[in-house]
């Protein structure tokens, strides 16, 4: 008689730990792929966010223009951003801080876009300059980039764009 052999066999499993170097690969290239596929999609999605932004700032700053008006009727309009900014902090609000606005709007720079209160309009009453009228202007920081059209506003809170991202605003905002 033979001695009794072991009936179990011995397998090899290769790969049981791990993925081959082939699947690693495979699945790194899809990711790249669908990488490339998302990123310029993502740039417009945040262009699009940035203008939807700067649209918003030009309507809070002409609130801001109007409370200025109200508040300082001797001066009229404000015609400059840091005269609707201020800090609180500072004391109490005046004709050249009158914290209707917050810093980084009052700064100039927000969401990718610079702003600017540009063609004052003034008359002398009393030996006093009364603003009676401006254009607010928002362009990209980076034409393609952070947006694509340039903004403007005038007294009449109409606000108007530039498809070339500067400040020959023609088209009608919708």
């Amino acid at each position: 008689m033979f001695p009794m052999m072991n009936t179990k066999r011995t397998r090899s499993r290769r790969g049981a730990n791990g993925f081959t170097l082939m699947e690693l690969l495979i699945v790194i290239s899809i990711m790249l792929i669908l990488m490339l596929i998302a990123i310029p999609n993502f740039n417009k999605m945040r262009a699009t966010a940035n203008e939807t932004s700067a649209i918003n700032s030009l309507q809070a700053i002409y609130k801001a223009e109007i409370q200025y008006q109200t508040t300082y009727p001797s001066n009229g309009f404000a015609c400059s951003l840091a005269a609707l900014g201020g800090d609180p902090k500072a004391g109490n609000p005046s004709p050249t801080s009158a914290q209707l606005v917050q810093g980084d709007l009052s700064s100039g720079v927000k969401a990718g876009y610079i702003f600017s209160i540009v063609n004052c309009t003034k008359v002398t009453v009393n030996n006093t300059d009364q603003i009676t009228g401006f254009d607010v202007t928002a362009v990209p920081q980076a034409v393609g980039k952070t947006g694509n059209r340039g903004f403007c506003m005038d007294q009449y809170s109409e606000i108007k764009s530039d498809p070339s991202g500067g400040t020959n605003c023609t088209q009608s905002i919708q």
